[in-house]
């Protein structure tokens, strides 16, 4: 007797199910003794490795699209190092290298990545910028070798306490003398408990935005949060330390908890928008702190509150991702005939005379000669990632408060965050209005684009995350 074999049509055969997989990795980027730190006026050679420093890799894969994050502890990282570790990737991965989100948390305490110019780019790379890049891609590619099917889930909550606008309105002109030889009407870093302290001159976000990751299973594979506080410090000036960002990452582990069972849990903190905001309260006189003592104090609470707020979080088992990158061309700020004149008198003096007018002229006469002397224009690299209904822009600036709360309040998404000093490293970023006011971050040399750089980056941004938003899909989701 014949048996008839009956098959299914192929558009009648059920689609094969698309699994979300999640897979972590730290890559060690600390350099030997000796090389030099950055973070104050003057850079000092280091002299001691306090902790370790790194960069930290999240790859999120959901069968039709790869992600991936890794975040640097570093002050800042030019784009041509970035771009250096993207070859890599594309070379030794199957991960589009448009999809990875590289940037620094701003540690003032690690040794430079920069080169001589913020807006001219690098074309020859010291032997530590060869090395970040090759670490980067070092990790991305452990972090792939630990995919696993897993799934995802975000969420954030408040933590003002720790968060200070640092540019003030002060009465005394004295606080607010300029290295142009004029008086600015806000002050960066005012004496603390100063009787000229009116108020603050902007706002801070205190939300902790954060993404999780576990295995199918509810083990913790990585946790990324994001607060846009600048750093702490309270580190000894030779030291070299990863600063509050990696005890968060740790602590944070100890507090879900992680597991000690399959590949190692990876912490991980990224900058916000914290360009204008520190931990120091001015309206307090300072006291006096061990070293490190404050910086774990910051860590331990901004640990908790995630913690905390993760037991309410909902975790999905599939959702959509997608990337959009987008260039950007900028205007360099150049001075006026006026100004020039003004700094080569300055730099005419010999270099031990004493100031004519404010203590950083000289260095300021320094960064605007090479400002005239560089580009016109600088192209940057914008970011926008989709993961489910939550968006995250990447911006290589270190960028004003109030930036960051216009993208969250504009987004399009129901969940935002900003990931600052990412794809590159090329100054403050303050708005027009900010400019207007004055203060170190608004001086030319410190900032280095065209005054309505802010409008067209929030308005770029919010354009490319309109477009990576695209069409609705299905999340599964499980609490």
């Amino acid at each position: 007797m014949a048996i008839l074999l009956l098959s299914l049509p192929a558009a009648a055969q059920p689609a094969p199910q698309k699994i979300f997989k999640a897979g972590a990795a730290t890559s060690n980027i600390t350099p030997p003794l000796g090389e030099l730190i950055v973070g104050g006026w003057k850079p000092i050679p280091a002299t001691f490795i306090h902790d370790e420093l790194h960069a930290r890799c999240l790859v999120l894969d959901n069968g039709d699209t790869q992600l991936a994050f890794v975040i640097c502890d570093n002050v800042g990282i030019p784009r041509e190092v970035f771009d250096l570790a993207r070859k890599h990737i594309a070379a030794q991965t199957t991960l589009p290298p448009e999809n990875v989100m590289m940037s620094s948390t701003h540690t003032h305490s690690a040794t430079t990545a920069r080169g001589e110019s913020k807006v001219e780019a690098d074309v020859q790379f010291t032997w530590y910028q060869q090395f970040l890049a090759r670490r980067i891609a070092d990790g991305i590619r452990r972090a792939m070798a630990n995919l696993e099917p897993a799934r995802i889930g975000w969420g954030g909550v408040e933590e003002p306490s720790q968060l200070f606008n640092r540019r003030w309105y002060v009465t005394d002109p004295e606080l607010r003398k300029n290295p142009f030889g004029g008086i600015d009407e806000v002050r960066m870093n005012p004496p603390a408990g100063n009787a000229s302290l009116v108020k603050p001159a902007g706002p801070i976000d205190p939300e902790i935005s954060f993404i999780s990751v576990q295995s199918t299973s509810g083990r913790p594979i990585a946790l990324l949060g994001n607060y846009s506080l600048h750093y702490v410090g309270g580190v000894p000036a030779s030291d070299v330390s990863a600063d509050y960002f990696s005890i968060f990452a740790d602590r944070i582990g100890e507090l879900l908890p992680a597991s000690s069972e399959g590949p190692p849990f990876v912490g991980i903190l990224c900058n916000g928008t914290s360009g204008d905001v520190n931990n120091i309260n001015f309206r307090e006189p300072a006291r006096s702190r061990k070293s490190y003592e404050k910086m774990r104090e910051v860590a331990d609470l901004v640990a908790r509150r995630v913690a905390e707020a993760h037991q309410h979080i909902t975790f999905h088992d599939w959702v959509p991702l997608s990337a959009v990158t987008r260039e950007l061309t900028l205007k360099v700020r150049k001075p006026d005939e006026a100004m020039q004149k003004y700094f080569a008198e300055i730099l005419a003096r010999t270099a031990d005379a004493p100031p004519l007018h404010h203590s950083h002229e000289r260095t300021y006469a320094e960064r605007v000669t090479r400002l005239a002397n560089g580009p016109d224009e600088v192209t940057v690299l914008l970011q926008a990632f989709r993961i489910g209904d939550l968006g995250i822009a990447a911006i290589p600036f270190e960028v004003f408060t109030e930036i960051g709360l216009e993208i969250k309040d504009q987004s399009p998404f129901a969940d935002a965050f900003t990931i600052s000093l990412a794809n590159g490293s090329y100054g403050y970023l303050p708005t027009p209005a900010q400019h207007r006011l004055g203060g170190y971050e608004t001086w030319m040399g410190t900032n280095n684009v065209q005054l309505d750089a802010s409008e067209r980056i929030t308005e770029s941004l919010l354009q490319m995350m309109e477009g990576v938003q695209g069409p609705e899909s299905s999340v599964q989701s499980q609490k």
